[in-house]
């Protein structure tokens, strides 16, 4: 690997910006392929830039036979982060589920005797207002974001805030009348309807979940179910041959 493609990927791991390396084995020509740039030898070969797109959209390293030789595709991607407003049961049930598919878990409120490491053992805990703690993490395409203490001062700011953001899912805890009255709160907050259809909420999939540990295997299930559409939706339509 190229210095100045090791300098870039670092920057991109820092960014959390999906990046991959693409890599001719025949000569060990490459590309740098990003979702919508690549930069290169081989930046100008649209099968090997397809090729690259289709490693970040599949979040898999592989080698490919292609029309332009066989290529080792090495993809880097953020891993999922999960950004989790109300320190509350259901967090609690949440939480280790998430961590345990190798989401970056970061749990969000100020109120202390709730946010404690000793709850949410082996993940982060923020004690910041949820707007500040928002806008500190700042959510990207590889972040889901999720409300759950019924409280409208916590989550009301956490929402707002995400709705501006780039994050994949947001989801919101609540009976349907409590998102009608939600959205009357955030429309009137300046939030547009076309950002308040980006909530799900109520919460979760339709499972007929009751308890905290049901409850958050389906707002689980959801965030896997939007992650797996969308990138499907992002695969090439040509597959690289």
């Amino acid at each position: 690997m190229k210095l100045e493609t090791l300098q870039a990927v670092q920057t991109a791991k820092a960014a959390r910006k999906p990046v991959a390396i693409v890599k001719r084995i025949a000569d060990g020509a490459e590309a740098l392929v990003f979702p919508d740039t690549a930069s290169g030898d081989l930046a100008g070969d649209a099968v090997v830039v397809a090729a690259g797109r289709a490693g970040l959209a599949s979040a898999r390293s592989e080698t490919v036979e292609t029309a332009s030789g066989k290529l080792f595709v090495h993809v880097f991607v953020p891993a999922p982060r999960l950004i989790v407003v109300g320190a509350v049961h259901i967090a609690q049930a949440l939480v280790p589920m998430a961590a345990m598919m190798d989401f970056d878990v970061t749990v969000v409120d100020p109120r202390r005797a709730f946010a404690s490491d000793s709850r949410f053992p082996g993940v982060t805990v923020l004690t910041d207002w949820p707007d500040d703690a928002v806008e500190r993490l700042k959510p990207d395409a590889s972040t889901a974001v999720v409300t759950l203490t019924h409280d409208p001062k916590l989550d009301d700011p956490a929402l707002i805030g995400t709705l501006s953001s780039e994050a994949y899912y947001v989801g919101s805890l609540g009976s349907r009348r409590t998102h009608e009255k939600r959205k009357a709160r955030l429309l009137e907050a300046g939030i547009t309807e076309a950002q308040f259809a980006r909530i799900h909420g109520p919460v979760g999939l339709h499972i007929g979940a009751k308890s905290p540990a049901e409850i958050a295997i389906s707002i689980l299930g959801q965030i896997v179910q939007v992650r797996a559409a969308l990138a499907e939706a992002k695969m090439p339509r040509e597959k690289a041959a």
